[in-house]
């Protein structure tokens, strides 16, 4: 994985998402994060992934116990059912991995509940198979600060990628001339960025306020 220069950065037509258990009984347990912080930015990254094509992988582990995958974040893909795992590991499950294999993408980006167990097992694994892995720290959590944490710097030692949700739909726009996805990103970063879309907000109004006074 190159450390540095541009092919560093991710780029929409080479990453593949894959978001994990993001269900009920985890965020249950969830204590390194408010868990209404962590449902807002996954719903963000994926609407961010969907907005530039980005291919997602929603998965569950056994959701007859731990309950389905949050409403918001199944929403945004209302057709695609979540692959339900035994497995802990989501990297030992082919069903998961057979279509990461088969998309021939090398930018893995993971998010999960929780970060010790179901984000740090995938991540290590993959990394030992050649793939580029990006963890997304804001849309993943443990059940202590220090069990997120220690699993953070247990996967940078790894090889992997600490980033935010908005650090990588930032690096798939890249250039705010690339109008189509700008316009549509415009709406993700209004509904999920917080103040960042308070504050684009306030420069729509702004735009709209000198137009209207130019005619």
């Amino acid at each position: 994985m190159p450390k540095s220069g541009l092919p560093a950065l991710l780029r929409p037509e080479d990453s593949i998402v894959v978001l994990i258990d993001h269900q009920p009984y985890q965020f249950a347990n969830l204590h390194s994060h408010e868990p209404t912080l962590i449902a807002n930015n996954v719903i963000g990254l994926a609407k961010g992934a969907k907005t530039f094509n980005v291919p997602t992988i929603l998965t569950t582990v056994i959701e007859e116990r731990g309950g389905y995958l949050i409403k918001g974040l199944q929403d945004v893909f209302p057709d695609q059912k979540p692959i339900n795992r035994t497995f802990i590991n989501t990297w030992q499950d082919p069903n998961v991995t057979d279509i990461v294999k088969k998309s021939g993408r090398k930018q893995l980006i993971l998010a999960a509940l929780w970060t010790e167990i179901c984000l740090a097992m995938p991540a290590i694994q993959a990394l030992g198979e050649g793939y580029d892995v990006f963890v997304v720290t804001d849309a993943s959590g443990g059940v202590t600060p220090e069990a997120h944490d220690m699993a953070v710097r247990r996967m940078v030692q790894a090889g992997a990628v600490p980033i935010t949700w908005m650090a990588v739909i930032s690096e798939w726009q890249r250039d705010w001339a690339r109008v189509d996805s700008a316009n549509a990103l415009s709406k993700v970063v209004l509904e999920h960025a917080g103040a960042s879309g308070i504050a684009l907000a306030w420069e729509l109004q702004l735009l709209e306020t000198t137009a209207k006074s130019a005619k």
